[in-house]
């Protein structure tokens, strides 16, 4: 059961990250469809839900930071927190090659219901704690699957995403290479979608930004995730101060 649309870690934590995950959750409310979109439980496990192992990475990321973490407690495919309202994409109807069979039934009162109990509050959470940071710097963490179907394999372990805004994508991508790790430059996606979440929260406001995909089978475990967030934190907290923002 869904009780909020979203969850804050350290709240009071003074740094100056905000480190967001929009597809942290697979869970379904109750009403919603009876809480049961018409997919078995194998597909709710797979990334067309939700991101697998993000939660767990930003988690450790926010402690890392000091920094604060919100994370969505919705599965995408209710409706994804990283589309603008108007995309058309908001509600999927097809992921990945699967049907979404609860989501070919929607109609315009469903999409603002979830919209209403979802989607705005957990806009208006992320607003409300960036304007309590002082000049705050978003960091939104994603990951992506190894492979889609009829895909082939996807050989990155990192992927940085951005648009407009390169001013620490740059920067990261290069230390991120430095270290080793298969570093795409705007992949395993590309950019920015009008009215996402860093259009939203950083590109409208100037905020320095980042949109970091790691591969999920490197962060599909508690280890894993622990492990990542140690390794990016400094690397995040360096080309900040590097690039004086």
């Amino acid at each position: 059961m869904v009780k909020s649309a979203y969850e804050i870690s350290g709240a009071d934590r003074p740094g100056r990250w905000l480190v967001t995950v929009d597809h942290a959750s697979n869970a379904v409310p109750d009403w919603v469809c009876g809480g049961d979109l018409g997919l078995p439980a194998a597909d709710m496990d797979r990334h067309i839900a939700y991101d697998i192992g993000a939660l767990g990475l930003a988690q450790g990321l926010g402690a890392a930071l000091d920094s604060p973490v919100i994370a969505s407690c919705f599965s995408r495919l209710v409706i994804d927190p990283n589309r603008g309202e108007l995309d058309p994409t908001l509600l999927m109807k097809l992921y990945d090659g699967t049907v979404i069979p609860a989501n070919a039934r929607t109609d315009d009162a469903d999409k603002e219901t979830r919209l209403d109990r979802l989607y705005r509050p957990y806009h208006a959470a992320i607003a409300d704690t960036a304007a309590q940071l002082t000049a705050p710097v978003i960091c939104a963490i994603h990951s992506f699957a190894p492979q889609l179907k009829a895909r082939p394999p996807r050989p990155w372990e990192i992927g940085v995403l951005y648009a407009a805004d390169a001013r620490l994508a740059h920067p990261f991508i290069a230390a991120c290479r430095a270290q080793g790790w298969t570093t795409g430059d705007n992949q395993p996606y590309v950019g920015h979608l009008p009215g996402d979440s860093i259009d939203r929260h950083a590109l409208r406001h100037g905020r320095p930004n980042l949109l970091i995909e790691v591969r999920h089978d490197l962060i599909d475990t508690p280890q894993g995730q622990a492990a990542w967030a140690a390794r990016l934190a400094p690397v995040l907290q360096q080309i900040l101060a590097d690039t004086g923002l």
